[in-house]
């Protein structure tokens, strides 16, 4: 997988060190991805929905922001 600066900097600066541990990685275009570890793809899609809001990740009057959840199949890290 390609470098990703802008991802790794969103995860490592704002992400993380907003508490956001259960993210695993953040990949960074006209989209965010994140690889996150929850106990049901209902609670991953809650704790995506509360950082976005929390840590203004997105700029609501020029981006909007919805979530979606693909189960399974996750290496746990950055490839």
């Amino acid at each position: 997988m390609a470098k990703d600066p802008e991802g790794e900097t969103i995860e490592r600066d704002l992400i993380h060190r907003g508490g956001y541990d259960s993210i695993r990685a953040v990949r960074s275009g006209k989209y965010l991805r994140m690889l996150v570890k929850a106990e049901d793809p209902g609670r991953a899609k809650e704790i995506v929905m509360r950082m976005c809001n929390e840590l203004r990740l997105f700029n609501p009057v020029v981006h909007s922001c919805s979530v979606s959840v693909k189960s399974g199949g996750g290496k746990g890290g950055r490839g």
